[in-house]
């Protein structure tokens, strides 16, 4: 459970099925989000706009076709932007930068374009991290590889407004 489903309810209208177990998505949410923060109603206009897409867990062996593998992949290729959404809370033990490598490799393998998008990388679920440990050791990852990184709570809010701030020039 990496907060996606969460994260595109708090920062688009979608309302995405929210489930409290890995990978429940198995078919794209998609929502709109307003990068200037109006929502055409209590007179705020609604200005540039974007469609974020909460697409199915991306698993080892994706490119060969293990999991929704090729039909994941073949959504993943119309994106201009990718963020990688790695949960760093207590509920996992997981490593994050084996998380990050095994979803960077199967984008790479699958197609040398989207190994060239840009990326940004958001550790997850703040509100439920106490060891911030996993954390730190993916901040400093990106900081060494020139990745963009945030960390956010959807549940809390804390760090989400940066999220829909993001351009990259996706925006029009």
């Amino acid at each position: 459970m990496r907060g996606n489903r969460t994260l595109i309810s708090v920062i688009s209208a979608a309302r995405p099925k929210i489930a409290n177990y890995p990978f429940t998505t198995l078919e794209p949410n998609l929502g709109v989000v307003n990068a200037d923060g109006g929502g055409g109603s209590e007179g705020r206009e609604v200005g540039r706009t974007y469609v974020v897409a909460d697409l199915p867990g991306l698993i080892e062996g994706a490119h060969e076709g293990a999991g929704l593998g090729i039909r994941f992949l073949r959504h993943v290729e119309r994106t201009r932007l990718l963020v990688h959404l790695i949960d760093t809370s207590d509920a996992t033990d997981e490593d994050p930068i084996h998380s990050y490598d095994v979803i960077s490799g199967e984008l790479g393998a699958f197609s040398e374009s989207l190994a060239e998008k840009p990326v940004i990388v958001v550790a997850t679920k703040l509100d439920a991290t106490t060891d911030r440990t996993r954390l730190e050791t993916l901040r400093e990852f990106c900081g060494e590889h020139g990745l963009e990184f945030h960390a956010i709570s959807a549940a809390t809010g804390e760090g989400v407004a940066r999220i829909g701030e993001i351009d990259c020039g996706c925006v029009g």
